[in-house]
């Protein structure tokens, strides 16, 4: 009986237009697509968002670049009169929650971060050779494992342990913009990897050329590259991993091959080196070292589960610890081209606090309220990480009376947070001023530290060791030196445009600005400075 009946099926089949199988192929998945949508919803509305069009929903929607601005532009458009702060999108079936305010991201991914603090799977992630990562990883107990052993190293009291070791690092750093200031860019990208290298691993990197330092900026390229949204269609389409390398489409797999070359040699060479010292006891302090330490005494799987532990969360402070302020010091040097004002302001406060005859340090911090809204300024500025990692939701939710499917991918769009013009009246412009009252931090302005550093359980882990380390590099550049806009060749000065590039980190632009000492006795200072610490 079931056999005639399917041989009928097909024989009506065979017998219709050729145009017809595609057309009931598309209406039975249009169908199925329909109801498992109004099923799932379990009778709440889903936020709003632009009309889905059928099968690709709203992949059209999904902006291939400036997504943070177009992101807030399309809630704007749709959600405005709505919820005003959350947005749905769905691309080819996965459904995606844009957070446009502080409100709700605090609400879902701090407040109920049990539910929001996995993250999306990746093919990617996989094969690209971040596979170790745990910024990338699943939630689960090797995330929970490494999250752990990282916090040892990074919370508020550990960081002190690194005050020194930044105060040196800052001295040498500017000495290079008083001797050689047109290369400024390259000189905070080399200033921070040393510090980092020498935290994670204990190793001191070569002025000029270093193998590891060249290796944490290739592997962060590849990072910057791989896991833009939309970039790999394999994302979207995770069957499309199974096609060869040569196949039509199946580009990626070469890309990813190189990349994972890249991202392992970040991972392994420095911390290779680091074993190698420790076997023979020349081994500096450092996160690796330590690690391995506390290992000594366990054996044969167990250790080597250490081991890779040790590997892979020293890597990653070398990594993520220093590449978002990398582009944050750079985005300040940008800003004070542009707003003399700025430095003018900061340098009153500096010479009452400091005085000519020393450089700022740490014990200086709460005696230099205008440098620090400086910093936060500069965080707030220009977004680094525009759309922060995404989120997933782990099992359905509601908030305000929508619903929120599980498997989403949750996405606070921290450029729109830096931008809200209700927070930060006129947000195009550097004004550290925002965040002051009556000669004082003002708590009433929010901190920008409250949402660039990613919120709930995936909040950056090394955020006071970077917060640190920029209130010390603002507050010893602002004491010792000028930076103006570059003069073109008629001597007419050439203002920096206040772009960014596009990727998961965002940078500024290379741009020219012309640095020099401050005075005199500014220029003595950092000479002496350096040859204090060496």
């Amino acid at each position: 009986m079931v056999n005639s009946i399917s041989q009928s099926f097909a024989g009506a089949i065979s017998n219709q237009p050729v145009w017809l199988l595609p057309l009931l192929s598309f209406l039975i998945l249009a169908l199925v697509t329909y109801t498992q949508r109004r099923r799932s919803t379990k009778g709440l509305p889903l936020p709003p968002g632009p009309k889905p069009l059928p099968i690709i929903g709203n992949a059209l929607d999904v902006p291939t670049t400036l997504m943070g601005q177009k992101f807030r532009e399309l809630s704007e458009k749709y959600a405005a009169s709505a919820t005003g702060d959350v947005m749905y999108l769905n691309a080819f079936g996965q459904p995606m929650i844009i957070l446009n305010s502080h409100e709700a991201a605090m609400e879902l991914l701090e407040k109920r971060s049990a539910n929001y603090s996995d993250r999306m799977p990746s093919v990617m992630r996989l094969i690209s050779g971040w596979e170790w990562t745990f910024v990338l990883m699943p939630y689960g107990p090797e995330w929970r494992r490494r999250r752990k052993e990282m916090h040892q190293f990074m919370h508020p009291n550990a960081v002190a342990q690194y005050q020194p070791l930044q105060q040196r690092e800052t001295i040498k750093f500017l000495h290079k913009l008083i001797t050689k200031p047109e290369a400024f860019l390259h000189h905070v990208r080399h200033s921070f990897a040393s510090t980092i290298m020498r935290v994670s691993y204990g190793i001191d990197v070569a002025e000029e050329n270093d193998p590891y330092v060249t290796a944490v900026e290739e592997g962060v390229a590849t990072f910057n590259e791989a896991f833009v949204p939309g970039a790999f269609l394999v994302e979207t389409f995770p069957i499309l991993r199974h096609i060869p390398s040569w196949f039509p489409g199946g580009g990626f797999k070469r890309i990813a091959a190189k990349w994972q070359k890249i991202a392992h040699n970040m991972r392994d060479a420095p911390f290779e080196k680091t074993v190698e010292a420790i076997r023979k006891g020349t081994a500096e302090p450092s996160i690796a070292m330590t690690i391995l330490e506390n290992a000594q005494g366990k054996e044969g799987a167990e250790y080597e589960e250490e081991k890779i532990i040790a590997r892979d969360v020293s890597a990653l402070a070398y990594a993520a610890g220093a590449d978002t302020t990398i582009s944050t010091v750079q985005t300040f040097f940008m800003a004070m081209a542009c707003y003399p004002e700025v430095q003018k302001k900061a340098r009153e406060e500096l010479d009452a606090v400091v005085g000519p005859n020393r450089l700022p340090t740490f014990e200086d911090r709460d005696s230099l309220p205008y440098i620090t809204a400086i910093a936060k300024e500069a965080m707030r500025w220009q977004s680094v990480v525009p759309l922060g990692i995404p989120h997933r939701s782990l099992a359905d939710d509601e908030y305000k009376g929508y619903f929120i499917p599980a498997g989403s991918a949750v996405i606070a769009n921290l450029w729109s947070l830096s931008r809200d013009p209700k927070v930060y009246p006129d947000p195009e412009t550097f004004n550290p001023d925002r965040f002051m009252k009556d000669g004082k931090l003002n708590p009433d302005v929010q901190d920008p530290n409250t949402f660039v550093f990613g919120y709930g359980r995936r909040i950056c882990p090394g955020r006071h060791f970077a917060e640190a380390s920029l209130f010390l590099m603002v507050a010893s550049i602002l004491h010792t030196l000028t930076i103006e806009p570059a003069l073109d060749e008629h001597g007419n000065p050439v203002q920096p445009e206040a772009k960014m590039t596009y990727g998961v980190i965002s940078y500024p632009v290379p741009f020219p600005c012309t640095i020099k000492p401050r005075s005199p006795t500014a220029a003595s200072l950092i000479v002496q400075g350096l040859k204090e610490s060496a």
